[in-house]
């Protein structure tokens, strides 16, 4: 079989995972494209990788990619796609797919037309305490699956300077960045789709000061100013989510009725209890600890709770991966170059998993679920 060519776009935490997690999977990344070219520079530097550039349609025609890998914030996801599936690249692209429904069901369309395979990086149904959940719902362990948990609070710093994240027509808020991936992980242990949702979402930061010099998204942190009263900093408008609860509805065939499931997440909030992710049916659950499911997996058989180590073979798929983001990447990037080699794989998330995630976003952010109620007298 030949050696697929990846290039990729963004020069970041992501766009350095990509290319590591294509290399495992036998692919040769022969591009890079951003938009500094000082740090683009020396990312491609420190990466090996042959040519780097600044210009997308150039580097196109240059490297002649079979994959283009997205790695830049979500309200520059858009042209690149469709620049690449003109050229019928297959595309493997970071979430959010795209700032809102419609451009995300465009896309999906697209690459449909073109006949290509895309890979929805929302990639944390992959960590090894989901994967051994998923198998253990199979078998029957908790019977048919009633109601889910997602429980989670990030207590993000405040001052985590402004960008893309705090601005929705960019691809930020906590539901583009946390519940893309709890929603995927619900889906992908079930098995089915969440097919009704109504909620709640509040913007609890307001403002982000403006701090010069920041790129990658795994450093912001380091940017953040030491005197957040200082007179002389500038602020920008938030006008996303930073906490949301969440209630849905999912249809599943391993289900004898539509699972109840709480997305709950409060990405300004401390956390008292440890996060987590529960899964409850008529004869037992599973609790995994952690906020993506990476911790212990306890299981309730109905006589009481124990732990139960994970299967020598998803934690041997783990091994030598360094960070729970990388083995996730790793995971798609495999199950995709194996699909596209035509050597076989299990379902993935697909450009139609991004618009059906992003199609959600926008009904909760519009808030059309509310119903006013009419109160007694003396209670309004």
């Amino acid at each position: 079989m030949s050696v697929l060519k990846v290039l990729i776009a963004g020069t970041g935490f992501a766009a350095e995972g990509h290319v590591a997690a294509f290399r495992a999977a036998g692919a040769e990344v022969v591009g890079i494209v951003g938009r500094t070219p000082d740090v683009l520079a020396q990312v491609a530097a420190r990466h090996g990788i042959s040519w780097s550039g600044t210009d997308w349609l150039t580097a196109l025609e240059v490297c002649q990619p079979d994959i283009v890998s997205i790695a830049t914030p979500g309200g520059a996801h858009a042209v690149p796609i469709r620049q690449a599936l003109d050229h019928g690249c297959h595309v493997f692209c970071e979430k959010p797919l795209a700032p809102d429904a419609p451009t995300a069901r465009a896309l999906w369309d697209q690459a449909r037309k073109a006949q290509v395979k895309t890979a929805f990086a929302a990639s944390f149904r992959y960590t090894p305490g989901v994967r051994h959940a998923a198998r253990l719902v199979a078998e029957g362990a908790i019977g048919h699956p009633t109601e889910v948990e997602c429980v989670s609070h990030f207590n993000l710093e405040r001052g985590i300077p402004f960008g893309w994240s705090h601005r929705a027509e960019e691809g930020g808020g906590r539901l583009a960045n946390n519940f893309t991936h709890t929603l995927g992980i619900v889906e992908a242990v079930l098995g089915g789709r969440v097919t009704s949702v109504c909620g709640d979402l509040r913007d609890d930061l307001k403002r982000a000061p403006i701090v010069s010099g920041v790129h990658n998204f795994a450093t912001r942190r380091a940017h953040i100013p030491d005197n957040l009263d200082d007179p002389d900093l500038e602020w920008g408008a938030s006008n996303v989510e930073w906490s949301y609860s969440v209630l849905g509805r999912l249809r599943s065939p391993l289900a004898s009725d539509s699972v109840s499931v709480l997305f709950r997440h409060g990405g300004l909030i401390p956390r008292f209890n440890k996060d987590y992710i529960a899964f409850y049916g008529d004869r037992g659950a599973i609790h995994l600890g952690g906020h993506y499911g990476s911790g212990p997996l306890n299981l309730h058989d109905g006589t009481g709770w124990r732990e139960i180590d994970t299967p020598r073979d998803i934690a041997e798929a783990a091994q030598g991966i360094s960070g729970e983001t990388e083995q996730c990447w790793h995971h798609l990037a495999g199950l995709f170059v194996s699909d596209i080699l035509g050597a076989g794989a299990d379902p993935y998330p697909t450009f139609a998993d991004g618009y059906h995630a992003q199609n959600i976003i926008d009904t909760l952010r519009a808030g059309t679920a509310w119903t006013t109620l009419d109160l007694p007298e003396g209670l309004a």
